[in-house]
């Protein structure tokens, strides 16, 4: 397919700015580029024309950066709410696209913003805060910082049973039990052990003395004398 090499007349993405010489097909420029005042053929007469559309593109350029500078301050202090459809569990349906943040910035804050300069590192699938790179200019980036809520409301936690209320409330006490036995208790020592080990003194008899009942061991009988034998 031929080329044909024009001259640009205004910037067209993709192709170039003023005064740009590019070579396209030949059917795009009669048909297109031509038709709608984008291009002029490269001419003797049309070459003198270069430094007023080189002109013109410098003062385009100036202004476009001034106004992506300003629309840079004044959009890093929005926050745009980004409403999507999602299940009982709260898992989005799908992901948030370029052209989803770039339509709720043009309802919400009458923002045009081709999605091209909307930049997303990876696709945003989950609830909640988000902070998305802007490349407004060659020179110029900025951030938006973008809230995804859900429009499905999520199911309030159920409520306790007025038993469980009341136990919440009123916590039980715990019951007071047994000294827990330790080691040493076990093995039969200490203050505790040495008691159950020291036997009872019986008690006394009714009636009888008290220094008796509480000797445990008689006292051995003295034997009588020998009876001396009879003088013969």
């Amino acid at each position: 397919m031929p080329k044909y090499e024009v001259i640009l007349t205004h910037n067209i993405v993709g192709l170039g700015g003023e005064s740009d010489q590019v070579k396209v097909a030949a059917g795009y420029a009669r048909n297109y580029l031509f038709p709608q005042g984008l291009a002029i053929p490269v001419t003797a007469a049309n070459k003198r024309r270069l430094e007023v559309l080189r002109q013109r593109r410098g003062e385009r350029e100036a202004h476009e950066l001034n106004t992506m500078t300003e629309l840079a301050k004044g959009i890093s202090k929005l926050v745009c709410v980004l409403t999507v459809k999602t299940g009982e569990d709260g898992k989005m349906f799908g992901a948030v696209t370029s052209g989803m943040i770039a339509d709720q910035l043009k309802t919400q804050f009458d923002i045009s913003l081709d999605k091209k300069k909307i930049h997303l590192e990876h696709p945003i699938r989950a609830l909640g805060e988000h902070e998305i790179e802007l490349r407004l200019h060659q020179d110029v980036t900025s951030k938006l910082q973008l809230r995804v809520e859900s429009s499905t409301p999520l199911p309030a936690p159920a409520a306790p049973s007025p038993a469980e209320a009341r136990r919440e409330e009123h916590p039980r006490t715990e019951k007071r039990g047994r000294r827990p036995e330790t080691q040493t208790d076990k093995a039969g020592g200490g203050a505790a052990g040495a008691a159950e080990r020291r036997p009872r003194a019986p008690r006394p008899e009714k009636g009888g003395r008290p220094d008796r009942a509480l000797s445990t061991d008689k006292a051995p009988r003295a034997e009588k004398p020998a009876k001396s034998e009879k003088a013969a």
